[in-house]
């Protein structure tokens, strides 16, 4: 009998996300290796070579480290009775050949609509960052060769030629589907398909192009009037992306969502579908990996044994990581940021609940300093969180001074002192009863939700072109844009912990003081408002991808992740943010798709 392995997840233990306990059950099969082929069948003298590669790939943990974490560590655990090994060499090959596939029919593909449509659907997938570069050469050979009156077409175009940031002028590219006045013409307002492909390519629409913005208000106001006539295919198709556009989805979730969605449409390509399968859970088994070193670390910090309000909470930081950084190159820079995104959770514990005013202020005066000294006059809870905090953030900056030769301590302190600050005027307000203005709230609100901190440690942790000349420049101020996807952040975290908050007593969010500022007296009207606050902003943050800075390009891939995380984390039909995480976090983490 062949040597047998498997990974199963267990994180069967109680997880204390905000506002609420939750338990998240043992989440079976959830397995890295899987059957690949019935026709591959490993020799007997491949098995001890296959372990040593299974190992391989839970590099830099070795297998007896995993298996040392068991169910009652809180961890994920290594069995070795569950499952065949397949070599992932054969795994590796097959994979291989259908990446190759893949890019040959990207780049060999003779008719434009069909490339555009295969182009959109590697993306939706998941595996688009294999072809960056062949997908931008597409992109703009395929300009001149449009059948310029397919709307459909042209629109899928426009929409991708702005996700990778090359610039178009809207009005040139759909003048031709346009009446004297402006307007869709009849014979392109039949073609729904066409008016769904332009609706989702003018949600990248940026500020001051009223062109695009108007007709992303006629598209959804026609789509909405037209849905209930259409076949199911369109209607389904219509009202998904009159619910959330294709623009405003969280990568990793798309991917998992198309995959099951896509090998029921009738024309897919199995051999993508495939490789998109194997990949997925490719992933998986990296995000995996890393939740091991998170958890490892949280366990080792000890910040949950030694304090009991600390809530572990790492799981739901690993969570917001993957949003902001999909791609399995930045495995190293979602652990670290995992790690600060950590401490800050229960920082804000402590100035939000904890913490009383005077030890506040020691705490603020402290961080100031940045200094180790500075600890002897603070109380032990404090003590042991400003510890790990100094010791976590002096870590990062090591790494990024080995593998960058950058000197940038005192760009993340500032972002540090800035929350601590920020969390200091909330803590006025409350000792002083002042309601602040919703522009005030707003802007220490970007701040106390971390936007920057995180920002600025990815910033140092996956650009590239950095230089101790050009970082002061680049990040003094920050950037409009790490501001503008941390108040997407801020509004929609209001929009979806607004009851868990009063519950708490905490009556200050923007949904009520935008109420108190506007004179409204309905709830509904006053999330409404903050919904067009976060589409307006979206089409503030879209005018980056119009001439993006080179250096600045990867984080403004960022900060769209960011502002799509929140959406889809805080956007949920039932009363708890908390119910939400935890299933994006069993999708995500702990179920592979089946091949």
């Amino acid at each position: 009998m062949a040597s047998q392995a498997y990974i199963t997840s267990i994180f069967s233990h109680k997880v204390l996300y905000q506002r609420q306990l939750m338990i998240i059950p043992p989440f079976k099969g959830s397995k890295i290796c899987r059957s690949i082929f019935s026709s591959v069948q490993p020799c007997p003298n491949t098995i001890a070579s296959a372990t040593e590669e299974l190992i391989d790939t839970l590099s830099p943990l070795s297998m007896t480290d995993t298996m040392s974490y068991s169910g009652d560590r809180n961890s994920l655990i290594l069995d070795h009775s569950g499952m065949m090994v397949i070599p992932p060499h054969d795994v590796n090959n097959r994979m291989e050949e259908l990446k190759e596939y893949t890019r040959g029919a990207l780049m060999n593909t003779s008719d434009s609509t069909m490339t555009l449509k295969l182009i959109d659907t590697i993306q939706r997938l998941g595996v688009g960052y294999y072809y960056e570069e062949e997908i931008r050469d597409v992109l703009k050979k395929l300009t001149h060769v449009l059948p310029k009156d397919d709307l459909y077409t042209v629109a899928l175009h426009f929409r991708l030629q702005r996700h990778y940031g090359l610039h178009t002028n809207p009005e040139e590219v759909f003048r031709i589907f346009m009446d004297e006045n402006g307007e869709l013409k009849k014979s392109s307002s039949e073609d729904i398909e066409g008016v769904l492909s332009l609706y989702e390519a003018s949600c990248l629409g940026s500020s001051g192009e009223d062109f695009l913005l108007h007709h992303k208000e006629i598209t959804k106001r026609y789509l909405s009037r037209s849905v209930s006539k259409l076949s199911p295919k369109l209607h389904k198709n219509v009202v998904e992306g009159l619910k959330l556009p294709r623009h405003m989805r969280m990568e990793r979730l798309e991917a998992r969502r198309y995959i099951e969605e896509y090998g029921n449409e009738d024309d897919h390509n199995p051999f993508v579908l495939e490789f998109a399968k194997y990949d997925y859970n490719k992933v998986q088994s990296v995000f995996q990996r890393e939740l091991v070193e998170v958890n490892r670390w949280w366990e080792h910090l000890g910040l949950s044994s030694k304090l009991g309000f600390v809530r572990d909470r790492h799981v739901e930081c690993f969570l917001w990581t993957v949003g902001l950084l999909p791609e399995p190159s930045f495995s190293g820079s979602r652990i670290e940021l995992a790690k600060t995104i950590a401490i800050m959770l229960v920082i804000d514990d402590i100035y939000d609940t904890y913490g009383s005013y005077d030890d506040l202020v020691l705490f603020t005066e402290a961080i100031k300093r940045w200094d180790l000294n500075a600890i002897q006059q603070l109380p032990e809870y404090m003590k042991i969180c400003y510890q790990a905090l100094y010791n976590t953030n002096n870590e990062i900056c090591d790494k990024v001074k080995k593998e960058r030769c950058l000197s940038v301590q005192p760009f993340l302190r500032k972002t540090w002192i800035d929350m601590a600050e920020a969390y200091m005027v909330e803590a006025e307000w409350v000792k002083r009863g002042r309601i602040p203005t919703l522009n005030d709230y707003i802007k220490n609100g970007v701040t106390t939700s971390g936007t920057y901190m995180a920002l600025v440690h990815l910033f140092f942790l996956i650009s590239y072109g950095l230089t101790t000349e050009n970082m002061k420049h680049l990040l003094d101020p920050y950037p409009k844009f790490f501001t503008m996807a941390g108040t997407i952040l801020r509004l929609w975290d209001d929009l979806g912990t607004v009851k868990e908050e009063q519950e708490r007593g905490d009556m200050l969010s923007s949904i009520h003081l935008l109420m108190k500022e506007e004179n409204i007296t309905c709830e509904e009207e006053g999330r409404e408002g903050i919904l067009q606050m976060i589409y307006a902003l979206w089409n503030d943050l879209n005018v980056e991808l119009l001439t993006p800075d080179a250096v600045l390009f990867p984080m403004i891939k960022v900060a769209l992740n960011m502002s799509r995380t929140s959406q889809v984390v805080y956007q949920h039909n039932d009363d708890s943010y908390l119910l939400s995480v935890k299933d994006h976090v069993q999708s995500l983490f702990y179920e592979p798709v089946d091949i």
